[in-house]
């Protein structure tokens, strides 16, 4: 089956050379164009202080020229001092403006260098440190999750993992908009710029390395060519991935992905269950929002439940995961629990509630 726009992303690989890079997350800091005033703003303070300096004891300095150093040479005397030019044709010739200059003038003029020369440094010093950075964090990461596109769903799959207790350090987010990777970057997430049907990018994201990947693309077919790619760098991660058409997902399958939600369905489904029953509209909205009223979990048995019926347990089970078979609550296969299996419940949202760490909620539409 051939997807519509396929051919599209082809060609468009093909004609551009997609430019990625990796954009780790960074703290707060004033835009570059206060920065620059406010270092133009310093320099032009130090030369000011210096020139008042030098035309308060103008007496104790010479001019070759005509001997006499007014406000104007005490300027330029500031300037050719502070910029380390020194033609020489003024110069201190008192103890007092030679003590001066030893002690306030040359500080002042390291002062003005600093700053002049700041942003350069600065520069490179932030290039250095962004490599280190970058490479520090290709050595630790490990079994991270990887999200492709930082759209509605990509934020909402975020919000309810994180929600959990999964760590923003252990998410990246691939996205080809350099806008949305700034947004992602400013919430705390690691973000690779590029197309995530390229091997090249999600190398970059580390997809070898990450535990489960979530794909939230715009389009069906891109999803495809993500859980492909995907698959073939990563065998053992959990691929969940969405589409908007429920005749893509069992091609989505086979190309790797574990787990297909069908967006466009399942809203619709929700909007006919509202319609026949707004209460219970009501309380499928609320399961679907991690962290408030009610919420779905995975949780493992424990050992006081082993022998008992999903029926006996304490919390309130809607079905049993036995191997890779997901059983009703009432199925007669799961009469008796197992230590193995895994209960699906449903368990009152608290604020601040951190699931136990096997524990993990169902993924959402």
């Amino acid at each position: 089956m051939k997807l519509p726009g396929q051919d599209a992303i082809a060609r468009q690989a093909d004609e551009h050379l997609v430019t990625h890079r990796v954009s780790l997350p960074r703290r707060v800091v004033e835009r570059p164009i206060r920065q620059v005033a406010k270092r133009l703003a310093m320099a032009l303070f130090v030369l000011v202080l210096t020139a008042l300096l030098v035309y308060a004891d103008n007496d104790g300095y010479n001019d070759n020229s005509d001997g006499a150093v007014d406000f104007l040479d005490a300027w330029y005397y500031a300037t050719v001092t502070l910029s380390t030019t020194g033609y020489g044709d003024i110069t201190p010739v008192s103890d007092g403006a030679r003590l001066t200059n030893i002690f306030v003038i040359t500080p002042l003029r390291v002062m003005f260098l600093i700053i002049l020369v700041g942003t350069t440094l600065e520069v490179l010093t932030e290039r250095t440190r962004e490599e280190w950075r970058l490479n520090r964090w290709r050595s630790t990461l490990r079994d991270h999750t990887v999200v492709i596109g930082f759209g509605t769903k990509g934020r909402s799959a975020l919000q309810t993992v994180c929600a959990t207790g999964l760590k923003k350090e252990q998410v990246v987010v691939v996205d080809p908009s350099g806008k949305v990777i700034d947004a992602a970057n400013a919430d705390g997430f690691v973000g690779v710029v590029g197309d995530a049907t390229r091997s090249d990018v999600l190398k970059r994201a580390e997809v070898h390395k990450a535990r489960q990947i979530i794909i939230a693309t715009q389009r069906d077919d891109t999803a495809v060519l993500v859980a492909l790619t995907a698959r073939q760098l990563n065998r053992g991660a959990k691929i969940v991935a969405a589409v908007r058409e429920e005749e893509n997902a069992p091609l989505l399958k086979q190309s790797g992905a574990d787990v297909v939600i069908t967006s466009a369905s399942a809203a619709g489904r929700l909007l006919g269950l509202s319609v026949l029953s707004p209460a219970a509209g009501m309380v499928m909205e609320d399961l679907i929002h991690q962290g408030s009223g009610l919420d779905i979990v995975e949780r493992p048995v424990i050992k006081a439940e082993v022998g008992k019926s999903p029926r006996e347990v304490d919390s309130l089970v809607v079905s049993v995961v036995r191997g890779h078979r997901v059983l009703g609550y009432d199925d007669p296969a799961v009469a008796r629990l197992e230590l193995t299996d895994r209960l699906i419940t449903i368990v009152r949202a608290t604020p601040g509630r951190q699931v136990a760490p096997d524990a993990r909620p169902l993924p959402r539409d």
